[in-house]
């Protein structure tokens, strides 16, 4: 087999199941062959390689989880990896209303690798590890601002995740002159051989000048110091050829379906 078969399989086997403990307010839900998450900023389906039906059985199985979160008035992410089966899941997806966001590339690679080097930061920026929960107001603010959308849910995610077992999470923001100019999060996975990278987003004016690097080799000298093997990416078509260079190796793609309920269907909230 190729590394890149090697790693698939292990990434199949350890990083689609029933993750470790949910966050406060957050429940894992099983339904059939499929992991539901419940309490987050929008719900999360995601499956297994081979989901095991197909045909009726599937729209009704893609039907179940639209129906749930429509009862709920929120919109639901149904994560898609290019290499699953059935081969027509996304075309009954679509069909069931669910719209593809940006594909991104599932990245993986031996965090001993990435940690051979010290990072190296621009001149005036900073790095540190933080679990204080003003730091991830800021977080969430830069990446309002990265990507031109409210992501204050982020701040939320972020916090609860941390007060529910901060060893899992690993939280990092580069700072220049007082600012979160990026900022980026191991997440441990425990009992697997891996720790995803998330985040890893930075201000315009910042780019190209090596605080995404040096975020990664942060975060895999950790990883590495825990005992982990290896490192997942989802990484964006920015991401990928930096992560490339570093030696990351693409082992398939990921796509987002998102169903999102009509205006008229979401419940009315009184402030």
């Amino acid at each position: 087999m190729t590394d890149a078969t090697i790693l698939l399989s292990a990434y199949d086997a350890q990083m689609r199941g029933v993750p470790p403990t949910p966050p406060a307010g957050v429940t894992y839900e099983e339904d059939g062959p499929l992991l539901r998450v419940v309490g987050q900023f929008r719900g999360f389906v995601s499956g297994p390689r081979d989901l095991g039906v197909d045909g009726e059985s599937l729209d009704g199985l893609i039907a179940r989880q639209r129906d749930f979160f429509a009862a709920r008035g929120e919109a639901v992410e149904w994560k898609t990896r290019g290499h699953d089966s059935p081969a027509d899941l996304t075309v009954r997806l679509r069909a069931a209303g669910f719209v593809p966001e940006e594909q991104e590339t599932v990245m993986i690679g031996r965090a001993a690798d990435m940690a051979v080097r010290e990072p190296v930061l621009p001149d005036g920026v900073t790095l540190r590890r933080t679990t204080a929960d003003a730091d991830m107001r800021r977080i969430a603010a830069m990446e309002s601002a990265v990507w031109g959308q409210d992501w204050g849910w982020l701040a939320d995610e972020l916090t609860a995740r941390l007060a529910t077992d901060p060893d899992e999470l690993a939280v990092y923001v580069a700072e220049a002159d007082g600012e979160v100019v990026s900022a980026a999060w191991l997440a441990f996975r425990a009992g697997s051989d891996f720790a995803s990278l998330w985040g890893g987003s930075t201000l315009a004016e910042w780019r190209g000048r090596g605080i995404y690097r040096a975020l990664v080799a942060t975060r895999a000298a950790l990883a590495t110091a825990r005992g982990v093997t290896y490192l997942h990416v989802d990484a964006s078509d920015d991401s990928a050829p930096i992560l490339r260079r570093l030696g990351f190796e693409a082992v398939t793609t990921t796509t987002p379906y998102v169903w999102t309920p009509p205006r008229a269907d979401r419940p009315n909230v009184t402030p």
